[in-house]
């Protein structure tokens, strides 16, 4: 996807978890899924669902600003985020603005249940964190908004705090 991978993610995590913990700085996490991408790929193949994830990777890394914000793929059609200092409202409005940019790529979607376009769905988590068990506890919190940002219906962005 042109983007770094878990592996470094997690390494980069643990390391930005380490650097800011003595500030009690916020870290803001995103989790970021396409939405009904097994069906795209059922549909479209497998060849066209890896082409189609290289331009949202895209889509979404021309939205980080800053060269400390990071964009990961997590796993298959999951991606992942991490930004540094934003309040609760800065980190929602940025996920806000990244799910739009991807809808606004338009990329056909003939099965997906929300649109006919590819979508996403965030859950955002913002903290201030001392240590890797807040680190823990931002990433199940986030985790959680993106899983009722696809129980309310996708396409959408469940930010907490």
């Amino acid at each position: 996807t042109g983007i770094h991978n878990r592996r470094h993610f997690d390494e980069h995590f643990a390391q930005t978890l380490q650097r800011v913990g003595p500030t009690g700085a916020t870290l803001s996490l995103f989790m970021v899924d396409v939405d009904f991408f097994k069906q795209y790929n059922d549909h479209y193949g497998h060849g066209p669902g890896d082409q189609v994830l290289k331009r949202l990777a895209a889509a979404l890394q021309a939205g980080l600003q800053r060269p400390s914000d990071l964009l990961a793929r997590y796993g298959g059609e999951e991606f992942i985020l991490l930004m540094e200092g934003l309040t609760p409202a800065q980190a929602a409005e940025t996920a806000e603005a990244l799910r739009e940019s991807v809808h606004a790529l338009a990329e056909p979607h003939a099965k997906s249940l929300v649109a006919r376009r590819i979508t996403i769905s965030v859950g955002v988590c913002t903290r201030r964190v001392e240590g890797e068990s807040d680190g823990r506890l931002l990433m199940a919190a986030a985790d959680a908004a993106l899983y009722r940002a696809k129980l309310g219906g996708r396409n959408k962005v469940v930010a907490t705090d």
